[in-house]
């Protein structure tokens, strides 16, 4: 509620933004953990938060009030006790460019142990964590539900330097109330997130309004890539510098992603909305490099990671 007003089912547009773009470039905290809350982020529902699991120090999982996504990064797997006693192991990978994930999905008031397996001794194992609070969507899930290799589809995008691969781990036809989840591998060289797209504005089939954070990882961690986030109006224009362990906040606006000749790049999306979609627009004046892609072939490095019988899509 807000000044006795209800607050929509569905809201047409982003809430307004208007800080300087540096704050949305987040860098890891000296323990190497990032933790967004929906107020540092600027928006309403998605917190998003990387953890290090030590074997000898349990993380206590769930929210009463907030659905709850776990994706393993690296580091090894999970030893997870369900709050109705039941076990379950996540065996994890040793990193993004190793194996597809494994991951969890927690629906709100329920919670679970996680123990971690580290691949190395004495060594953690990182997890991603991406929470919202629900909306009451009849068909979200009431128990815990395991997500492993053979759960997530794997699309490969694009074609020539703009090929990569989207690893769907909570996808729109997922149970889940508003969080949504993919994973993206970019090659080399290669551009991600294009043409750039955006997704600010309630215009339905063709834009909804999703909150979205970027993650990233890299084979070499010391690696870097570019990360651009823009209006069309110019109004905000950041580009920066993106890092391992760094998160690029996305409240508006078109935001592409290029990887560093070199280094293959990984990044994890969070989403949240109010509607079950990835539904966006494209910049006007980039949209047309789609109709290209129909005279070129797929970049022959991808899949990264995973089955060569992944889906290949030109849009």
């Amino acid at each position: 509620m807000t000044s006795g007003v209800p607050e929509p089912a569905v809201h047409p547009r982003s809430l307004p933004d208007d800080r300087p773009v540096d704050a949305l470039h987040v860098r890891p905290e000296p323990d190497g953990a990032v933790r967004l809350d929906p107020a540092r982020a600027g928006w309403r529902y998605l917190a998003f938060e990387t953890i290090a699991v030590a074997a000898d120090r349990p993380r206590e999982l769930g929210d009463p009030r907030r659905e709850e996504a776990v994706v393993i990064l690296g580091g090894g797997g999970l030893a997870i006790t369900l709050d109705d006693g039941r076990s379950v192991r996540l065996p994890g990978r040793s990193s993004p460019f190793d194996a597809l994930p494994w991951a969890i999905y927690l629906p709100p008031g329920r919670t679970a142990r996680a123990a971690a397996e580290p691949a190395d001794v004495g060594g953690t194992v990182q997890l991603a964590v991406a929470t919202a609070p629900v909306g009451g969507r009849p068909s979200t899930a009431v128990d815990p539900i395991v997500i492993g290799p053979d759960d997530v589809a794997v699309e490969i995008r694009g074609a020539g330097n703009a090929t990569r691969q989207i690893n769907h781990i909570i996808a729109p036809s997922f149970p889940a109330d508003r969080l949504e989840i993919v994973e993206v591998l970019t090659p080399s060289g290669n551009w991600s997130s294009w043409p750039p797209h955006k997704h600010d504005v309630d215009d339905m089939p063709d834009e909804a309004v999703l909150e979205e954070v970027y993650h990233y990882r890299f084979r070499r961690p010391e690696a870097w890539a570019i990360q651009r986030v823009y209006r069309a109006d110019r109004s905000r224009d950041g580009i920066w510098e993106v890092r391992d362990g760094d998160v690029v906040i996305v409240p508006d606006g078109y935001h592409p992603f290029s990887a560093a000749h070199g280094d293959d790049a990984y990044y994890l999306n969070a989403l949240a909305g109010d509607r079950r979609t990835m539904a966006c627009s494209f910049d006007p004046d980039l949209d047309w490099v789609r109709a290209t892609w129909d005279t070129l072939e797929p970049d022959p490095r991808v899949p990264l990671v995973g089955s060569v019988k992944a889906v290949a899509t030109r849009g």
